[in-house]
């Protein structure tokens, strides 16, 4: 009867370190990037025929945690000009970030 318990005693303190091991606040992704990126791009002067259209970002961060655009895959020309002079050289603030990690980001413009 002895063993029982001490087996019982043992794997419930056992049962309670790996809990007490865990986080007790799950970590929230957040995506401050997307989120940065869609200030930068919401105030625009763009004609009605470029709303509704969408293009493809390829960009990565410099040293100074300045986006560096590589390219913008668009069926239009103003859309890619947009892009490019709007998040150019525009720094970011993120608190965790690896420099000259390609980042690819589908971008929308609508109203």
């Amino acid at each position: 009867m002895r063993k029982i318990s001490l087996v019982i005693a043992s794997a419930l303190l056992m049962s309670f370190g790996t809990v007490l091991a865990n986080d007790s606040e799950p970590k929230v992704k957040s995506n401050t990037l997307s989120k940065q990126i869609t200030n930068i791009l919401s105030e625009n002067s763009l004609s009605q025929e470029v709303i509704d259209m969408s293009a493809q970002v390829r960009f990565t961060l410099n040293k100074e945690r300045e986006i560096v655009v590589l390219s913008v895959d668009s069926e239009d020309a103003d859309l890619e000009g947009f892009v490019k002079a709007k998040l150019n050289y525009k720094k970011v603030q993120l608190e965790d970030f690896t420099e000259g990690k390609l980042y690819t980001v589908s971008v929308r413009i609508a109203r």
